[in-house]
């Protein structure tokens, strides 16, 4: 197989860049990788939303000038883009929870589309950005259930308010980019990916955080839809891909548009199957899987078609799903028995980077 593509230390050495999010769990992970590579990152989110959080256990905010801000206030927003002066804009921060958004469906609408409206609108206030990246999720389409994967070019749409907000955001970014920012020199993109894990995520309601609470204490974890399929992948997968579209549309502006990222067709997995590879890879735990649907609709099939990434930025998976597991469930055994968070994640980096 040709060498899959991955991130530039040469190109991202010094560059300016504008990371939202970096308190989130992929926020730290890109965040640490931007300092691994030498640029100089400004970091825009709220608060670590748990305890313990990746961002604070891996010292994040000692190797980016950190703001705490909430994106829902323009006025904030726009003072971190002109102090910031960024060159390059990563732009994770989002309410990235499907449960938490049929709790709270107003406030996701408002962190999801308001807050990347402030985002581009101050960008388009304070001109000089060549790049940026806004991060969506593989949910923004318009879910049929099909069996083949989704392109970019398939219908929006979205059943719960965290799919529905998503969508709305990439109305959101391609109206930006059409009406203001391509004129103003600024190539944007979304950025669209499959479900990610890894060590350091403590969010509820995500698979393989619950089920490590679960097994740490010794109880069972209740697992709500186990044959549904999703496109898993490492975090560190959709961040090379990030990394790599900013680096292309750097060189290549008529790159703008969305863009999949996610496994291979053929590495979609059940979550009955995640769980079993979970299992095995911390040596046993018990699971209870529901004979019933339980909990408000969730899409029973999602598969991402990625042939664009692939062809047009050299991307190619590096760890496939069994390989991603049990990485997850090292990073999580050795942090829990005392192991440096910090030193996990840049080990998992170097073997990321190693396979290239």
């Amino acid at each position: 197989m040709t060498p899959s593509a991955g991130p530039d230390a040469a190109f991202w050495r010094g560059k300016r860049v504008l990371l939202t999010g970096h308190t989130g769990f992929k926020g730290a992970w890109l965040a640490l990788w931007l300092q691994r590579l030498g640029a100089q990152v400004t970091g825009l989110a709220l608060a670590p939303a748990t305890q313990p959080s990746l961002f604070e256990l891996a010292g994040i905010a000692q190797g980016l000038d950190h703001h705490v801000a909430d994106l829902r206030d323009a006025a904030a927003v726009a003072r971190v883009v002109q102090a910031a002066r960024p060159e390059i804009v990563l732009h994770l921060a989002a309410q990235a929870l499907v449960r938490e958004s049929y709790r709270e469906p107003v406030s996701t609408w408002a962190s999801n589309v308001m807050g990347t409206v402030h985002v581009l609108d101050a960008l388009r206030r304070h001109p000089g950005t060549r790049v940026a990246v806004c991060v969506t999720t593989d949910k923004v389409y318009r879910n049929h259930e099909w069996h083949h994967p989704y392109r970019e070019s398939d219908e929006l749409g979205g059943h719960d308010p965290y799919s529905a907000s998503k969508a709305a955001c990439e109305l959101a970014i391609a109206s930006y980019r059409d009406a203001f920012l391509s004129e103003q020199g600024l190539a944007l993109a979304s950025a669209r990916a499959g479900n990610v894990i890894g060590g350091g995520d403590w969010a509820a309601d995500r698979l393989l955080p619950d089920a490590v609470r679960a097994w740490q204490r010794g109880d069972t974890v209740q697992i709500r839809r186990p044959e549904a399929t999703r496109p898993w992948q490492h975090v560190i997968e959709p961040l090379a891909g990030y990394l790599c579209l900013a680096q292309a549309l750097w060189q290549d502006a008529t790159l703008a548009g969305a863009w999949n990222f996610g496994p291979l067709a053929h590495e979609r997995a059940t979550v009955r199957q995640v769980v079993d590879l979970a299992r095995a890879a911390w040596g046993g735990g018990a699971v209870d899987y529901a004979s019933q649907t339980q909990g408000p609709h969730e899409a029973g099939s999602l598969a991402l078609d990625t042939s664009k990434a692939q062809a047009r930025l050299a991307l190619q998976p590096r760890w496939d799903l069994e390989q991603s597991v049990l990485r997850t469930l090292r990073w999580y055994r050795a942090q829990h028995e005392g192991a440096d968070a910090r030193e996990l994640c840049l080990r998992d980096l170097e073997a990321w980077e190693a396979r290239g």
